[in-house]
């Protein structure tokens, strides 16, 4: 057996209910696993919730309930939301689960006993909302650097991690695999900061300050420190250090998916604690950027949050995933507006994809009664566009650009709606000109039938409806796309609906 395409998200954090960050990061990773599936692969994603930490703790006695049963109280929230967005991950991870709490503390005792976790003094500035020590020389005007709020002067007995010993490697291992971090920004920056000394990593907190994490397993007085257990995610959860037979199939992982707020996480902490573990490296960790709402960043911690329960609910699923992907280029800021999806809806998905297939199949049924009268034997300028926008979407799936691979679905859909126009089927009809309006019309129904199949990994719901008119497998691959002229004299299309009938003022 292959091995088979490994995706990952982050965990998310359980303190509150997930919004339009945490959805474009599972629509992503969603778009391109069904992308490698779409190509014949094997897949394997996977998704979770991290579910320790201060921040947690707090949040659940402020409510006043036990940590565990906040925690579950949230989880739903997360695994409701991917269902209603179509998500399909293979595993679902919690940090609270038996199996990860093992697997931590069987790294932990292996990097332990090798040295590269010693116990030291402490001091520094912590940050509670992002779980993260800082050095006075870090803060800005005496703040958390990524946040912005108050931190705490903290001194304490603390475990580190030997950050700093793999430092020289990890550079040379960056410089070596520029395929590593993407987009290239996001590399250069990651460069830029391993450029100062690598302090080590503080990986525990005093049980006497925090009780709610993993415990360490050669400290009675101490706990996990949350990060370095919700890393660890991506290896405990296909099996290390229990089931190595299933590690060894899926790890490496071909691609974290991360937003661009937990980059340093990514590509120094965890190839470093990979290194000290002799496993091998990811094979891409890609930074997306954030959304925005009037230039601020959509977050919890702001209060500016999008629910994208609410706003699938109202436009569509594949609306929602529409917007996202193809709104900005992977790697991107993106500005969220509701009068942007809207402008989104109305232009692309109304007039240019819902247009083409409901007049189109309406011709059919109007002039042959929904039967192929004939099709066309000759050259097609549609044909040619619909192999060069197969090629293209492929080719920039390949090189992590939705957006791009839309666009060249969307060069197929734009080229058919302009050849209605330019052939007018409604004149041939007229002046009798059956053999010229079958050809024609054919044509068109076979850039109908690829372009829903391309769209698959994009809008799966859409792509389902459209391939359903021609009777084609709801789940189509690339070898769908290896013949144009499937469609044959006397086979019946059904009339397609209006598939997104137009948006003509915001609704409130």
């Amino acid at each position: 057996m292959s091995k088979p395409y490994y995706i990952t998200t982050p965990l998310y954090y359980v303190n509150d209910k997930p919004h339009i960050g945490h959805a474009y990061t599972n629509i992503l990773c969603d778009t391109f696993a069904r992308f490698h599936r779409f190509m014949g692969e094997n897949v394997f994603f996977l998704t979770g919730t991290d579910e320790h930490g201060e921040k947690i703790d707090k949040t659940a006695r402020a409510k006043g309930v036990d940590t565990q049963t906040f925690v579950d109280s949230m989880v739903p929230r997360f695994k409701e939301l991917w269902a209603k967005l179509g998500i399909q991950y293979d595993f679902y991870i919690r940090t609270t689960d038996e199996d990860h709490k093992k697997s931590v503390q069987v790294i932990l005792q292996k990097l332990f006993e090798k040295g590269d976790i010693y116990l030291g003094k402490y001091k520094g500035w912590y940050c509670t909302p992002c779980e993260s020590f800082w050095t006075k020389m870090q803060l800005v005007e005496g703040k958390c650097p990524d946040c912005k709020r108050d931190v705490q002067e903290i001194f304490e007995d603390n475990y580190f991690f030997k950050l700093s010993k793999y430092q020289d490697w990890l550079i040379e291992y960056i410089e070596k695999n520029p395929d590593f971090i993407f987009p290239e920004s996001r590399r250069n920056e990651i460069l830029g900061f391993l450029k100062q000394p690598l302090e080590d990593l503080c990986i525990s907190r005093p049980r006497t300050r925090l009780a709610w994490g993993i415990d360490i397993p050669f400290s009675k007085d101490h706990v996990v420190y949350v990060w370095f257990d919700a890393l660890s995610n991506y290896i405990s959860a296909i099996g290390y250090p229990g089931n190595m037979e299933e590690f060894e199939l899926l790890w490496p992982a071909n691609l974290h998916m991360v937003g661009k707020d937990i980059l340093r996480q990514h590509t120094v902490y965890w190839p470093i604690m990979l290194k000290a573990l002799d496993l091998e490296m990811p094979g891409t960790v890609f930074a997306h950027g954030w959304w925005t709402m009037e230039g601020a960043k959509v977050s919890k911690s702001v209060g500016n949050v999008v629910d994208p329960l609410e706003l699938s609910a109202k436009y569509g699923v594949d609306t929602f995933r529409y917007f996202l992907l193809r709104e900005v280029t992977l790697g991107s800021d993106g500005a969220y507006s509701e009068d942007l999806l809207i402008e989104r809806f109305n232009k692309d998905l109304a007039n240019d994809l819902g247009n083409l297939v409901l007049r189109t199949t309406s011709m059919l049924e109007r002039y042959f009664g929904g039967k192929i009268k004939c099709v066309n034997s000759g050259p097609s300028k549609l044909k040619d566009q619909a192999f060069i926008s197969r090629d293209a979407m492929i080719q920039a799936m390949k090189h992590f650009d939705p957006r791009a691979a839309i666009s060249a679905i969307w060069d197929l859909i734009v080229a058919a709606n302009r050849y209605v126009e330019e052939t007018k089927p409604w004149a041939l009809a007229k002046e009798k000109k059956i053999e010229e309006l079958g050809k024609v019309l054919s044509d068109l129904l076979e850039s109908v039938r690829f372009s829903g199949m391309m769209l698959a990994p994009f809008l799966p719901e859409t792509s389902v409806k459209i391939c359903g008119l021609f009777g084609s497998h709801p789940t189509p691959t690339v070898k769908d796309l290896d013949v144009w002229g499937v469609l044959k004299p006397g086979m019946t299309v059904q009339k397609g609906e209006a598939l997104f009938p137009r948006i003509e003022e915001p609704k409130s």
